[in-house]
């Protein structure tokens, strides 16, 4: 029996669908290794496991800090377990034991936020690149969503493709649990998810300005909580008298289900990703996906989605038209986005997450 360590820090984070969903059902797999899950002590309770083999262990190590380097390593060491999953690339690089490592992306390595200092951000490229380089190296396995991560993380380290698993992500549905929002806007285009630079949200909200020439009751609903990056767009609408944007700072997974549910199409400008997952969940819904062309989403949203050109506000306002105006093609991507959400299962994610622990041990 293999004692293995699972970091958890990203859990309660954006990322943390990818961790939970993971942990659940490695519990439904795997009843014969040992699971330690290392989480922070505020998230202690978050994630409660059912297998008596997973136990919930707390840390408090912040990424890409010193004593993520000196502190986390000692704590591994003491640990000793027989391999670790790094659920992000963030890791004590220097520990010496088994690792598996999780690339979502390398988007930190080809971009900056407009809320954040740019040299302190330029100084955590730098660092990522080194990480990034140093951990795909050193890992036993790696995992990766997309094949496009893949290349890109290939490219970038000169590492054999064969030393990397492709474990395709997914999303739940859960419609006994939709509960009403006031959307304000008796017909609305949606975007779920945080705002960062690289999602494009000012874009959308030009391309949606020139959809109210032709649709003036069109409304935007950008769902996500009002953090730094949100307030900033919210604040550049506003100082362009933009109208019919509404920012809804956090609502349940119940109410964002029945906005899924409600819009007209779901929207996906961003212009990098290493899977793409909240269309995807718009997918499951019943909602028909207008998407950039950007790096992974055509390998994600096959012929499910239509495709838009995420620097051109024309091209995303156009494409957004195409389906607001065409209900015969707003019904082939509902039909089709169904099917393209059931090509994708997170049991199977977890099997080749564990098949990929396997493979390290007997390294």
């Amino acid at each position: 029996m293999a004692h293995i360590a699972i970091d958890a820090r990203i859990i309660n984070s954006s990322t943390g669908t990818y961790v939970e969903r993971l942990l659940t059902n490695l519990e439904l797999i795997d009843q014969e290794n040992s699971y330690s899950v290392l989480v922070p002590t505020k998230d202690k309770d978050f994630w409660k496991p059912t297998n008596p083999n997973f136990t919930v262990r707390t840390i408090d190590y912040a990424n890409y800090s010193l004593n993520e380097q000196i502190g986390f390593k000692r704590y591994l060491t003491t640990l000793a377990p027989d391999l670790v999953h790094f659920c992000m690339p963030q890791q004590p690089i220097f520990y010496r034991g088994k690792t598996v490592t999780t690339f979502h992306d390398l988007n930190l390595l080809k971009t900056w936020n407009q809320d954040k200092n740019w040299l302190v951000y330029h100084a955590k490229q730098l660092i990522g690149r080194f990480v990034f380089y140093r951990v795909a190296h050193k890992s036993n396995r790696i995992v990766a969503p997309s094949q496009f991560t893949i290349d890109e993380l290939v490219a970038f380290s000169g590492i054999s493709p064969d030393k990397v698993t492709l474990t395709y992500e997914a999303a739940d549905i859960h419609l006994s649990e939709v509960e009403p929002y006031d959307a304000h806007y008796s017909t609305f285009i949606l975007y779920v998810g945080q705002q960062s630079s690289y999602k494009n949200i000012r874009r959308l909200g030009d391309a949606h300005q020139k959809l109210l020439e032709k649709h003036p009751d069109l409304g935007l609903i950008l769902v996500g909580r009002k953090k730094a990056d949100a307030l900033s767009n919210e604040k550049y609408f506003q100082d362009k008298g933009y109208k019919n944007i509404l920012f809804t700072d956090y609502i349940p997974d119940s109410q964002r289900d029945w906005l899924y549910q409600h819009c007209q199409a779901y929207i996906f400008p961003s212009l990098m990703e290493g899977f793409g997952l909240p269309a995807l969940e718009a997918m499951g819904y019943g909602a028909p996906v207008v998407s950039s062309s950007a790096t992974c989403l055509p390998e994600v949203y096959g012929d499910a989605a239509l495709y838009f050109n995420p620097v051109d506000v024309n091209d995303t306002a156009h494409t957004i038209d195409q389906v607001l105006t065409n209900p015969a093609l707003r019904e082939q991507l509902i039909e089709k986005g169904h099917l393209q959400h059931a090509k994708y299962s997170w049991q199977r994610m977890a099997e080749q997450t564990h098949a990929a622990y396997m493979a390290a041990l007997n390294q």
